[in-house]
């Protein structure tokens, strides 16, 4: 893709980004007047409009941004890095490892005690996993070697959430844990907001100087090697700012699953299958799907809302397969 076509690929996900966003504050289940609650939302006594706007619609429509970005752009990073198509932010065992100390957190009552509990649990839990996935493999893993360990750390901390699960104390503990897990944007404030965008945004800062040396990536490790990049120091980057990210924004939102593997593959083609050009658009690509799969959230019918998470998965494992029928064609 040349260098026009990438300006226009931005410029119109930025258009549809900025659509859905206006849609996420005043679609839903309540449709809410917009010049109206605007307007309100700037007196000093506030319309139960401009309260639905400031402190409900608001805080769900930027968590879902920030969030979606930040899966998209991981799965996009840790695609370029193990040159895997079917490669997730999760493979290293940073969602699994997040989701397990948000668990851990959420088991001990800790979020009474202490606001910032959960989203802390879910980053030293998401560092801890993809430290153990590095003790796991060793200091010169091969991609194979990380790939198997990222999958023994996530059957691993699992295995730990199914056992606090069976020794919770009550069943409302179960279900907070669960309903949890099933991943959701409802019900969050601003006060999620500012509580999640540290480590995200020191996720994505870490994530900023990859592209050239993924890109050069694409070409072999001994010939990036030879061109002076230090491929040990760009991987361990690469998995403490998915850590840092990815834990951050789990710990806030409960498990959103797929948006990591399904945007970066859909999009490749239109970057030149160049991961350094990826990782924007697919920050781009994740936050629209996001925004889109929680808008129809807010639309279906029923007394009762279905996590997103739910339907992000509904649409990833198909596209899952898929790919995976596709990859074993080619190799026939």
């Amino acid at each position: 893709m040349n260098k026009l076509s990438q300006k226009h690929l931005l410029q119109l996900f930025t258009l549809l980004l900025a659509a859905l966003t206006v849609s996420s504050l005043f679609v839903g289940s309540n449709p809410i007047p917009i010049v109206q609650a605007l307007l309100e939302s700037f007196s000093d006594d506030p319309s139960i409009f401009a309260i639905i706007l400031t402190e409900v619609r608001l805080p769900r429509t930027l968590i879902a941004v920030i969030v979606g970005a930040t899966l998209g752009a991981s799965g996009a990073a840790m695609q370029g890095l193990l040159r895997n198509p079917l490669a997730s932010p999760g493979l290293i065992g940073s969602a699994s490892g997040a989701a397990l100390g948000a668990v851990i957190v959420l088991y001990f009552g800790l979020v009474s005690l202490f606001s910032l509990a959960l989203p802390l649990g879910g980053i030293i839990g998401s560092l801890f996993a993809t430290l153990l996935v590095y003790l796991l493999s060793g200091r010169q893993a091969g991609t194979v070697t990380l790939i198997l360990a990222g999958v023994a750390v996530n059957a691993l901390t699992l295995a730990m959430i199914s056992l606090l699960l069976n020794l919770a104390p009550s069943p409302y503990a179960v279900q907070e844990i669960v309903l949890w897990m099933l991943g959701s944007l409802a019900n969050h404030s601003l006060d999620d907001l500012w509580v999640m965008l540290p480590g995200t945004l020191l996720g994505w800062a870490l994530l900023l100087g990859c592209g050239r040396k993924l890109d050069a990536l694409t070409l072999g490790e001994e010939t990036a090697q030879s061109m002076g990049i230090n491929l040990f120091r760009l991987r361990w980057r690469v998995f403490l700012a998915v850590a840092l990210a990815v834990g951050s924004a789990i710990s806030v939102t409960g498990s959103i699953g797929f948006i990591g593997l399904v945007v970066p593959h859909l999009l490749r083609p239109l970057v030149g299958y160049q991961p350094g050009r990826l990782m924007t658009v697919s920050a781009l690509g994740g936050a629209i799907l996001l925004l889109a799969a929680d808008i129809s959230v807010r639309l279906l019918p029923g007394s009762t809302e279905i996590n997103v998470g739910v339907i992000t998965s509904l649409v990833g494992a198909p596209f899952f397969l898929y790919l995976i029928l596709k990859t074993r064609r080619y190799q026939l």
